[in-house]
């Protein structure tokens, strides 16, 4: 890629991360080429489809999802505690961007959305979460971790469509906490 070309691409992506948190996933791709500085045309051929923009985008987001992960790996406390920690670090993961909750969590279920493969990397930090209690007995046999993946974004779709404050989405935290443990 050329030099003016990498500039272009890289602007604006840091401008649709601005934008998307402003405005939610469906911003206008016009305004975010107007604010980048760009053409349309430019955005459009870096970026045939807004998943491929949303894509660049999360890009640095998957590497904030592991070290997350492993952070709730080595966390200390019961498996409750453990277990919520990582709910509320899910939750603020996919909440970055507004309407980015129900986008994410929709895309789990979709083997052909163009964001499979993050969706693929939030589902695999999860298990990584899950297997390690699973492994202390602290949870049920019967839990998948496709299913927490949906609970935990559900409350966080809730949370982020309803506006909620922290506090108010950890007591929901906590109904699916106690559902998953021994």
């Amino acid at each position: 890629m050329r030099a003016d070309a990498r500039r272009n691409y890289d602007r604006i992506v840091e401008v649709a991360r601005e934008v998307f948190r402003e405005q939610g996933y469906d911003a206008s791709l016009d305004e975010i080429a107007k604010r980048a500085g760009v053409g349309p045309g430019t955005l459009y051929r870096h970026f045939p489809k807004r998943e491929n923009l949303l894509d660049a985008v999360m890009q640095s987001w998957v590497d904030r999802v592991n070290d997350t992960a492993d952070k709730a790996m080595a966390r200390e406390g019961s498996a409750r505690d453990v277990l919520l920690g990582w709910f509320e670090d899910y939750v603020r993961l996919i909440s970055v961007h507004r309407g980015g909750p129900a986008k994410i969590t929709s895309a789990m279920g979709d083997p052909d959305s163009p964001i499979i493969t993050k969706c693929q990397v939030l589902a695999g930090a999860n298990d990584r979460v899950i297997e390690r209690l699973r492994a202390d007995g602290a949870l049920r046999a019967d839990i998948e971790t496709v299913q927490v993946c949906r609970l935990v974004g559900g409350v966080a779709t809730v949370a982020d469509q309803g506006d909620l404050d922290p506090d108010a989405v950890r007591p929901m935290l906590e109904v699916v906490a106690d559902g998953l443990l021994r």
